[in-house]
């Protein structure tokens, strides 16, 4: 069944034309998309679909009410800077921020065009709002994590590899949710006596170097940090399905991709309500007002095509609390 949803949002997506900026009439509004995904990525692409999707449930029609204008940096942060500065150029009516790392660049290029952040686990702590409850600025949006899911995703390690004594942890230490959550994990892999090793994501040659030295060790394991790792999973899933190495992932996307196991919340229910905040600030709200939200439900996927291919059996009361099981 989600696989027929995933290909009729697609395909309703591909009817949907982005209008060009020769079509703005004076009920045009102009949302702006920042995104560190490749455009072609299908989960970029996926997102797209239910954002529009959910903002002509609530009344507004591509090219007569609204166009979109989309930035995609593919993983690279200095075209992330670049494609901010071009958007805020634009003068967009709201801009969509998709990913932690991709706010502070539109934090520092302006404090007067609404943005609405998906997908970030410290808005306070990296100083984008003032509160929770109460932004208090130009910003708002909803979270991904709590730093304290980092615990939960050692603990599903561990239970899916109980001889696993070692963690490659891939993060962005630039990023104040890479070095959160990490510490998150390490206090909880700690316990289960799971020796911790951070690796950068930005450099494709260091991750592949370190994944073949980490991997020349027994007892080893995977554990992937959102912030920056989403644009370089397919290389992260293939080095641990070379290396034989178990991991688990922050989103079903990973999961869907071949990545062992994920644990996260719905990304395309994240893309709804912010859609529904947009919906709000063209019609008048202020960021200001609107407090920063939590996910609602979050998911565990596991894809047992992948634990057979790695001579794993996954424990049976893990698969029949699965939200999704892929066979």
């Amino acid at each position: 069944m989600r696989r027929r949803e995933f290909l009729g949002i697609l395909g309703c997506a591909a009817a949907w034309p982005i209008a060009s900026r020769a079509q703005t009439t004076e009920r045009t509004r102009f949302i702006g998309i920042l995104d560190l995904l490749q455009p072609d990525d299908p989960e970029r692409k996926t997102r797209t679909a239910v954002f529009v999707q959910t903002l002509q449930q609530l009344g507004w029609a591509v090219g007569r009410d609204f166009k979109i204008e989309t930035r995609n940096a593919d993983g690279d942060l200095d075209r992330l800077r670049r494609y901010a500065a071009e958007l805020v150029a634009l003068k967009p009516d709201v801009i969509v921020s998709v990913g932690s790392v991709t706010v502070a660049p539109l934090q520092q290029l302006t404090r007067t065009i609404p943005i609405v952040f998906v997908n970030v686990p410290d808005p306070v702590g990296a100083g984008f709002v003032q509160s929770m409850a109460h932004p208090g600025g130009n910003i708002t949006g909803f979270l991904n994590f709590e730093y304290s899911i980092g615990g939960k995703w050692a603990e599903l390690l561990k239970q899916i590899a109980p001889n696993v004594t070692r963690a490659l942890v891939f993060r962005d230490p630039t990023a104040a949710a890479g070095i959160g959550q990490f510490g998150a994990i390490r206090s909880v892999a700690q316990s289960l006596g799971v020796e911790l090793t951070p690796l950068n994501v930005h450099d494709t040659d260091e991750i592949e170097r370190n994944v073949a030295a980490f991997a020349r060790s027994a007892n080893g394991g995977v554990i992937v940090i959102p912030g920056g790792t989403a644009a370089r999973r397919g290389l992260i899933i293939s080095l641990a399905a070379r290396y034989k190495l178990p991991s688990v992932y922050p989103y079903r996307y990973y999961a869907v991709d071949g990545g062992l196991i994920s644990y996260g919340p719905n990304t395309n229910d994240l893309q709804r309500r912010a859609a529904g905040y947009v919906d709000r600030i063209l019609k008048g709200d202020k960021p200001a007002d609107m407090p920063v939200q939590a996910p609602t439900k979050y998911e565990l996927i596991v894809n047992l095509k992948t634990a057979k291919a790695l001579g794993l059996t996954i424990p049976q009361s893990l698969v029949a609390t699965a939200d999704e099981v892929i066979e």
